[in-house]
């Protein structure tokens, strides 16, 4: 998978719907500003029509499915339903949770990351599910957004740590799978005042004032706790923290909690570019006077801000990492409201977005692993030759069959032996030379010499393993019957 093969309008501006079950929208709301992302929070189909227009207009949706104070819960029937829904609608982009580091989001717990069986354990189990299911149906799962705290108990560096070690401890390669496949991360970047315009020439003392800021020339900075400011009031300083004056981190940056998602994966996994989307933030939309979140920055007004928004936007499309694919806005009805806008939108209206350069850069290659060549100088592509066990499980479902029927009727299966569902085939290519693979290909008659074909000669290091799909009640019953056996191939 390479940044590149992502689908999405490529322009990074987005705006968050106000609330759920408000249809249908007023589409204008983005288009007008010229948006290219559009979050929806939904509690079922009702955001379904809406989601066919925003992508008749190139506007790309990100669909989460609400539910309230849903904590650690797993991904019900009714979810899976609902991401099905509007996969078939057209939508590719998909969270799950909300800030599970905010006690809001669960019924009678206070989280913290270091009670892990109650909160990381559960959440990450939880979600490696979810994101599977997204990818079995050719979209794309979200890696949960977290609020960016520093305190002690809901810290989000602490989270997002304690998340990544116990998926390396526990599923290793199971994540990794999902890393190169398709998934993306969300984050919830509210940068309060940690951006600025330099004067000309002037370096890192010589900040504008709100009323010189201009979004049309350069200076700008949003790089925080990296940039200039930040270093020379507190030296060292990162999103880890640091320093003594953040021992829990400093996550209130547009960039630091994909960045620090990034460097963790790249030293544990290898990973080499993770898509990052702010599925909620921006700068703070404040209607009325003069607001300075942090002493060490410039203040804003409705006016800067207006600047400072459109300024954003363009620095993401030019000057951010080539993960960083754009933020939508918190939210509509911060921007919109008795019959007005804030400033911001006219001045996006006014000028046309900066389309983001995705590059062909691949997610897992790269510097990190250059692929392993074979004898005569080219790159080995795909599995690698089994010893003993595969490390892999796939489930390949032949073109016609439907992804949610082998959730609905191979439950039992999939909780047992929990492999990867998927309809492409091309999902094996990135699996690393350095692993090994067994794939369950489920066939109707017809398509079983297409399939067997299609892997056995491409792949022949992969275990071949082939269910024909006659009657799909058949299919149900001999999966059951492995279960029963615990025999995960036939």
């Amino acid at each position: 998978m390479r940044l590149s093969d992502y689908q999405w309008s490529r322009n990074p501006r987005g705006l968050h719907v106000q609330r759920i079950l408000i249809t249908p929208l007023e589409i204008e709301r983005w288009t007008r500003p010229r948006m290219g992302w559009v979050k929806l929070i939904a509690s079922g189909d009702e955001y379904i029509d809406d989601s066919r227009l925003f992508l008749e207009r190139n506007i790309t949706p990100i669909l989460r499915p609400y539910r309230a104070a849903w904590g650690a819960g797993p991904m019900d029937r009714g979810i899976r339903d609902q991401v099905a829904a509007y996969a078939n609608a057209g939508v590719k982009w998909f969270e799950f949770w909300n800030e599970p580091n905010l006690g809001v989001e669960w019924a009678g717990v206070d989280p913290d990351w270091r009670d892990a069986a109650t909160t990381i354990y559960p959440l990450m189990d939880n979600w490696l599910n979810f994101a599977e299911y997204v990818l079995s149906l050719g979209c794309y799962p979200g890696f949960p957004p977290l609020a960016e705290s520093d305190h002690p108990k809901y810290a989000s560096v602490r989270w997002m740590d304690a998340w990544l070690n116990y998926l390396a401890e526990r599923h290793y390669d199971r994540f990794k799978n999902i890393l190169s496949s398709g998934m993306f991360v969300a984050t919830h970047p509210y940068i309060l005042n940690h951006f600025y315009q330099e004067r000309p020439g002037g370096g890192a003392r010589s900040a504008r004032p709100p009323n010189e800021q201009n979004a049309s020339q350069p200076g700008w900075h949003f790089e925080y706790p990296y940039d200039p400011i930040s270093q020379a009031n507190d030296s060292g300083r990162t999103v880890y923290g640091g320093t003594d004056l953040t021992p829990n981190g400093d996550p209130n940056g547009l960039l630091a909690m994909g960045r620090m998602f990034n460097e963790r994966c790249a030293q544990i996994w290898g990973s080499q570019a993770i898509p990052v989307v702010g599925t909620e933030g921006g700068i703070w939309p404040f209607r009325e006077g003069s607001h300075q979140q942090d002493n060490r920055y410039p203040p804003y007004n409705e006016q800067s801000h207006a600047e400072a928004t459109l300024a954003m936007f363009e620095w993401i499309a030019r000057v951010a990492p080539p993960w960083f694919f754009g933020v939508t806005l918190w939210k509509e009805d911060e921007y919109y409201f008795n019959g007005t806008n804030v400033p911001a939108i006219n001045r996006l209206a006014g000028v046309a977005p900066i389309l983001r350069d995705v590059p062909a850069l691949e997610v897992m290659q790269g510097g990190f692993s250059p692929l392993p060549l074979g004898p005569d100088g080219t790159p080995l592509i795909g599995p690698g030759p089994i010893q003993g066990q595969a490390e892999n499980h796939m489930i390949l479902l032949a073109p016609g069959l439907d992804p949610l029927w082998f959730f609905e009727t191979a439950q039992s299966y999939w909780n047992t032996f929990r492999p990867m569902v998927t309809t492409r085939a091309e999902l094996i290519d990135v699996i690393p030379y350095e692993s090994s693979l067994a794939v369950t290909v489920i066939s109707p008659p017809d398509l079983v010499e297409t399939m067997t074909a299609a892997i056995r000669e491409k792949y022949p290091n992969v275990w071949f393993d082939l269910i024909v799909a006659a009657r799909l009640e058949d299919v149900e019953s001999l999966l059951n019957s492995r279960v029963l056996a615990n025999r995960r191939f036939g």
